[in-house]
């Protein structure tokens, strides 16, 4: 009834205003300058001023010895502190400032600062640390780990096979595999009152760490303890324009990174055979250099949008190269790399009509080595020692075109439609263009009470020009060998996701996708795939303060590869099965004890699995590897005062992998030694302590 009289009061005012206006009392003529503006007040549109968030702290306890935990658990450490913080500030004439933080002082944490004043400057600054951990029950029997020269004890003794080395268990001293980053930013932007706003924005990354590398000697190798030391500058910055129907900004960005280890040397720990060499060296990452300028625009009016981006960049690297134990005179000091890059993006968006609506876009992306070619000196340990190669520049040259449209049948119904193309033109690679032609639909319906669901297929053909061995490829390469980027490939694909609410209090979630590809004209190399991948989410409210949460997630890829032992047909096959089943649960139980204490309980479990069975004659396995991962975290969190909370977590984790490369032992093969035997089988708790604060 109220809608019905609003309707016939609105008819009623729009009569009388058209009548108005007829009669000279429009707006437009109407007297202001009695009217006192500053006397209007929005009651519901007060900003609250001053300082509001939370502010806490925490302490916890983790009782594993192995380091993996950590990766769990965020901190390497026994006993862990971390700062979280979520505060906001409002000051007069639009002054204002954000500070958050979570689980700063951990191995894995964050903080950030926004201040400014709005519409007219901003000032970012941030810190981040990541860390990822492998291992700390690596083995070796090198000295100075961490440096980058590697020595063997003045009394080792050296040996043809590594289970004949007496000195080797009793030099074995364990190191960690690990991988830190600290990552700090500081930004500014400044906009004036006219259409101008510039910005700029400085990152610096520093990794160190230790990762596996490995030296050899003719058919001998020593697996080494790498030393990270990497610092990586990023430098954005630009200027930006902006009217009422159009935007442009021009934009640089930069990133320079250097190493401050150029080159590993290490000892021999075999008998000198391959030229009676005592010790080695490698080259390591080398320091490098990207520069990028781009344009972008964007024009858009009540039917139409345009935008388009131009950009052109130079990578260079010029690091003086590791001559050491190389026994042949260098063409070069340094390979004086030089890439350069160029792109071009544009993108139209128009409605035909309410229902219809057209889009397409271009890409254009060129990858040029500019780098010079000359002749080197090959070591290998086959026959071709000593032949002279070439450094090949590889080029490529990325075309992509896409055209859809999405047309409303009805209310709910929303159909899209679309071609997608690819052209990759490569130099010096067994095949110079490849196309790929993709066609797919998606069908959108939401029309139905309580569900929304859709599903959508494709089909994809990838083809190109003739496949042959290219001269930079090795002489022994089998002609009937294509690469499975390069391979001419049909791929079907269905999706489809459908939610549910048959109450109001309870929602489902369920997806699910299948992929094929079929290599169609390969003999040796990938010749089938298949991803089937679906997943359940369910959550259900029991009641005002109880809430459960539950989810199933299945992925299986199966794989069929081809090979030969002869250079010639397939001899043997191969059938790769990988399968990861995770699934978790979510329990919570709100205002007990008078509204000041909440339960919780997540659990997640992961299983994933790979086997691989080969077929020459009889059939075998290369062996069985898995990862099955428990994960639990109970919490309870207790309002003791209006504006204090504290809050204890207990974590455990159950972890057990297996996996035949890990599972070595530093003499298990004659001609290696290893790092030793890195899986692991542990269960690691944590408990820890918040107070958090309300301002």
């Amino acid at each position: 009834m109220n809608t019905k009289l609003n309707i016939i009061t609105l008819a009623l005012l729009t009569s009388t205003s058209f009548s108005l206006m007829a009669d000279g009392y429009g707006l437009a003529t109407a007297k202001t300058d009695n009217i006192k503006f500053d006397s209007w007040q929005c009651e519901r549109c007060l900003v609250e001023l001053g300082t509001t968030g939370t502010f806490g702290v925490g302490l916890g306890y983790n009782s594993e010895d192995d380091i993996q935990s950590a990766n769990a658990f965020h901190s390497s450490n026994q006993t862990a502190g971390k700062v979280d913080a979520d505060i906001r500030y409002r000051g007069d004439n639009g002054y204002q400032a954000n500070v958050a933080a979570s689980n700063m002082g951990m191995d894995n944490g964050r903080m950030e600062i926004d201040a400014g004043k709005l519409g007219l400057y901003r000032l970012n600054l941030r810190y981040r640390s990541m860390a990822t951990y492998q291992s700390n029950n690596a083995l070796s029997p090198y000295q100075n780990i961490g440096s980058d020269n590697l020595t063997l004890a003045n009394d080792w003794v050296t040996a043809g096979a590594s289970s004949d080395m007496p000195e080797l268990y009793s030099s074995l001293t364990p190191f960690e595999l690990s991988l830190k980053r600290e990552r700090a930013g500081l930004g500014l932007e400044y906009q004036t009152e006219s259409l101008f706003t510039t910005y700029m924005d400085f990152q610096r990354e520093e990794k160190t760490g230790t990762k596996i590398a490995s030296g050899s000697f003719s058919n001998q190798s020593m697996m080494l303890p790498e030393p990270v030391d990497y610092t990586t500058d990023i430098l954005r910055a630009g200027i930006k324009l902006r009217g009422d129907h159009w935007f442009t900004s021009l934009n640089y960005y930069g990133s320079v990174f250097k190493n401050d280890n150029s080159q590993l040397g290490f000892d021999n720990a075999f008998n000198p055979s391959f030229g009676a060499q005592t010790q080695g060296y490698i080259a390591l990452d080398p320091d490098n250099e990207a520069h990028t300028i781009s344009l972008m625009g964007r024009y858009n009016n009540a039917i139409t949008s345009l935008s388009g981006r131009l950009r052109i960049g130079k990578m260079t690297q010029d690091q003086q190269l590791t001559s050491l134990g190389y026994g042949y005179p260098l063409p070069a000091d340094s390979i004086d790399a030089s890439v350069d890059i160029t792109g071009m993006t544009l993108k139209a968006v128009t409605k035909l009509n309410r229902s219809w609506r057209l889009t397409g876009s271009y890409d254009y992306n060129d990858r040029e080595n500019n780098t010079q070619i000359e002749q080197w000196t090959q070591i290998s340990i086959n026959d071709v020692t000593g032949t002279a190669v070439y450094n090949t520049p590889y080029d490529l040259t990325t075309h992509r075109a896409k055209l859809s449209t999405d047309y409303r049948i009805s209310h709910g119904i929303k159909l899209d439609a679309g071609y997608d193309f690819q052209r990759d033109e490569r130099s010096n690679q067994d095949r110079e263009t490849t196309d790929d032609n993709n066609l797919w639909a998606r069908l959108h319906v939401n029309s139905f009470d309580m569900w929304d669901m859709w599903v959508k297929g494709s089909y994809s053909k990838r083809d190109g020009s003739e496949y042959q061995a290219s001269e930079s490829a090795s002489t022994e390469q089998n002609p009937l060998l294509r690469r499975y980027y390069l391979a001419d490939r049909d791929r079907t694909q269905v999706q489809a996701r459908f939610n549910h609410t048959p109450m109001d209090n309870l929602s489902i979630d369920f997806g699910v996708r299948y992929a094929l590809d079929d290599y169609t004209d390969t003999q040796i190399g990938l010749t089938e795939s298949k991803n089937t991948n679906y997943d359940i989410n369910l959550n259900y409210m029991i009641n005002d303060d109880i809430n459960l949460n539950t989810f199933y997630n299945y992925q299986v890829i199966t794989s069929a590869q081809s090979g030969s032992a002869n250079v010639g047909i397939a001899t043997w096959q191969a059938d790769i099965e990988d399968t990861v089943d995770v699934v978790g649960a979510g329990l919570s139980y709100n205002n007990l004890m008078d509204s000041r204490l909440r339960l919780g309980l997540d659990y997640t479990y992961s299983d994933s699995d790979s086997t691989t069975q080969v077929s020459q004659g009889i059939s075998g396995s290369y062996g069985d590897y898995f990862a099955k991962i428990h994960n639990i975290n109970v919490y309870a969190q207790y309002q003791a005062t209006e504006k204090m909370s504290l809050r204890i977590d207990y974590k455990m984790e159950k972890y057990l992998d297996n996996d035949a490369a890990n599972d070595i032992e530093p003499d298990t093969i004659w001609n290696v030694m290893s790092v030793g035997n890195l899986q692991h089988d542990y269960t690691a708790h944590m408990i820890m302590l918040n107070v958090s604060y309300t301002l």
